[in-house]
């Protein structure tokens, strides 16, 4: 008996069939970076249970690839999904760009009670499987809040007690948000010790480091101090260079890296595929201005000789940055004038009536702070560095994304189409990479670095984690003007052996689980 599972591929429904599912006539890409083969798929109760010539086998449903690829789920090793996914379990937008796993937490914010938070996960029925690191942003603001301080030594064992817990509870890592309030407060001593904490249970430490910018070799240093004094392996977030003065040094980054991997201290790298980059606002200030919070840094702004001074800052740091004027950075979100979402800081000036200039721009960037913060786009790297990046061979893929509602403001378009713009883009257009690495780095890199140890290859036994696509039909349609998009070309996809994409739509289907340090 025959039936439709999905356009240009075909199933039936067979009794005492061999497989709960058969995919036949793939074009295997199986996460190894290894050349493509063909071969059929059968797969049982959740799990690849054979890969091969299975011609005389049968599935109580069978794919006809008809030549498409086939490989592993993308695992996003550098999402901030937790916010998001309590409102939509399905996260249709990772799930329509091929992702079937994610670890959230990143940047240093995190939910702190892990327990709490893998039952309401498993109780939603998820549709992507979800781990997490614990963040220290989270876990200082809940024991010191916003100071510009350091922690005394109750403070520190009341955070050695929350990092603790959290990898008892099953955190994959510890991660810091060092360019975020408070985690810009600490000494690099309090970071290791965290560290070590979450060492005593294995993981990864991945760190949005301190600075991305004049700044990001010390910041590279920092982080790789905290690897070796702790133990952890580095997994660097979002490498970038995102000044524009300083643009051209990535390769000097990249051989940072790995003159300390030759040394033995284990570290990698991930990347979203995008010369921009989306952050709050608050990043344009300084630290100072910052400490103890909104209230605080209104009362700042209020004082006229404070808010010269913080003007003075903001203006001289984006003056040596390369740039002469805030056009560069667009609202994403603003809660208290939707008008300003989509418009750049520039335009955004010109709307308050004030001359175009700098000093305009700056004075829009205290306006917008004062009056609560907003979210922006900022496009502050160069085309050259992203793909010298992309290239290095221990980069994994990443968006920097979280669950979005569809419509709801202007969010950077990573959130839709990070993996189908490395395929479309980077494969197909550029030829940065082959689709074998490119597969690697959205596979088996992030599944190696964070011990996912049954995911990320087409093996028997591992997870049935699958996406079937045809490489030449992939698209990323979301762009900075209209990022509200889902990729397409992305026609089926399994999480743990559950159709959760058919016809490159989704599915009622909820296989996701949730995924603790192994």
């Amino acid at each position: 008996m025959k039936t439709l599972l999905a356009i240009g591929l075909t199933a039936c429904l067979c009794s005492g069939a061999d497989f709960d599912l058969l995919i036949r006539n793939a074009r295997v890409v199986d996460g190894s970076a290894n050349p493509w083969f063909r071969a059929d798929i059968g797969i049982s109760a959740g799990k690849i249970a054979s890969i091969g010539k299975l011609a005389n086998k049968t599935g109580t449903k069978e794919i006809d690839a008809r030549g498409r690829v086939v490989s592993p789920g993308f695992i996003d090793v550098h999402t901030h999904a937790e916010g998001g996914i309590p409102r939509q379990p399905q996260a249709e937008n990772f799930l329509r760009d091929g992702v079937t796993s994610v670890v959230t937490g990143n940047c240093g914010g995190s939910e702190l009670d892990l327990n709490d938070f893998f039952i309401k996960l498993k109780a939603n029925r998820i549709g992507i499987n979800m781990a997490t690191l614990i963040g220290h942003n989270s876990v200082r603001r809940e024991v010191i809040g916003a100071d510009d301080r350091k922690a005394t030594p109750g403070e520190m064992e009341r955070m050695k007690a929350l990092v603790a817990k959290a990898m008892e509870a099953g955190a994959v890592g510890f991660s810091t948000g060092l360019e975020y309030v408070p985690g810009m407060y600490s000494p690099t001593s309090e970071l290791i010790e965290l560290a070590k904490v979450a060492a005593r249970y294995g993981g990864v430490y991945a760190s949005h480091m301190r600075d991305e910018g004049d700044k990001v070799m010390e910041a590279i240093e920092e982080a790789i101090e905290v690897g070796k004094q702790s133990g952890l392996r580095v997994q660097i977030s979002h490498l970038k260079q995102d000044t524009k003065a300083f643009w051209g040094n990535t390769s000097q980054m990249i051989e940072l890296i790995e003159k300390n991997r030759a040394a033995g201290v284990e570290i990698t790298v991930d990347q979203y595929p995008y010369i921009a980059y989306s952050t709050g606002l608050g990043t344009t200030l300084p630290n100072w201005a910052l400490a103890g919070g909104q209230s605080k840094l209104v009362e700042r702004l209020k004082d006229p000789t404070t808010r010269k001074k913080i003007f003075n800052d903001v203006l001289d740091k984006n003056t040596k940055r390369g740039y002469t004027d805030f056009e560069y950075t667009s609202v994403a979100s603003c809660s208290f004038e939707p008008k300003y979402v989509g418009k750049n800081l520039r335009e955004i000036s010109t709307m308050r009536g004030l001359p175009v200039s700098h000093a305009s721009d700056v004075d829009t960037v205290l306006d917008l702070m004062e009056r609560g913060g907003v979210s922006v786009v900022t496009k502050a790297m160069s085309e050259d560095d992203v793909a010298n990046i992309m290239r290095y061979r221990n980069t994994s893929i990443a968006s920097d994304g979280g669950v979005v509602t569809m419509g709801a403001g202007r969010p950077h378009p990573r959130n839709y189409g990070t993996n189908a713009r490395v395929i479309n883009e980077y494969v197909r257009l550029r030829r940065v990479l082959s689709l074998e690495d490119a597969v690697r780095k959205m596979t088996s890199l992030p599944a190696q670095t964070f011990g996912f140890k049954d995911r990320g290859l087409l093996r028997e036994g591992y997870a049935a984690d699958v996406v079937i696509f045809d490489p030449e039909q992939v698209r990323d349609v979301a762009t900075f003007e209209a990022p509200h998009a889902y990729s397409t070309g992305f026609d089926v996809v399994l999480v743990n052996g559950k159709v959760a994409v058919e016809n490159g739509k989704l599915t009622a289907e909820r296989g996701g689980q949730v995924l603790t340090r192994q």
